[in-house]
């Protein structure tokens, strides 16, 4: 499980909508393929709130790289 604690109550809130979200698709049991998915567009998520907020991305553009998808 994901968490947040910048201490940014929005982006913290921000990231935990989204970890919820990739929590309903990881725990359904589903393939490889959706979960990947869903960890994409956590991470998406998350670096998004974090741009927005004045937090750091790098460990979410990290994620994605680690993903495949480069930082965008």
């Amino acid at each position: 499980m994901s968490t947040s604690n910048t201490g940014n109550l929005t982006h913290d809130g921000a990231v935990q909508v989204a970890e919820s979200s990739r929590q309903a698709v990881v725990v359904k049991g589903a393939t490889q393929a959706t979960v990947v998915a869903a960890e994409i567009a956590f991470y998406r998520a998350a670096r998004a709130s974090a741009i927005a907020n004045k937090c750091s991305p790098s460990t979410f553009i990290q994620a994605l790289k680690d993903l495949g998808v480069g930082g965008a």
